[in-house]
């Protein structure tokens, strides 16, 4: 699982100018997995179900 900032730098994933992540593969908004024992988010692609961590 690559890190969202790897993620944008590598092409694999969008910003828009309100903040919001795609996936550039699907276009799709990436959702979100907060487990509460962790640091940080996963972020979800609900399509190809890629996942990035962020912190």
């Amino acid at each position: 699982m690559d890190s969202v900032r790897s993620g944008l730098r590598a092409g694999d994933l969008e910003k828009d100018n309100y903040g919001r992540l795609s996936c550039t593969s699907c276009e799709q908004e990436l959702g979100t997995e907060n487990d509460p024992d962790e640091i940080g988010k996963i972020r979800v692609c609900p399509n190809c179900e890629s996942k990035w961590q962020e912190m």
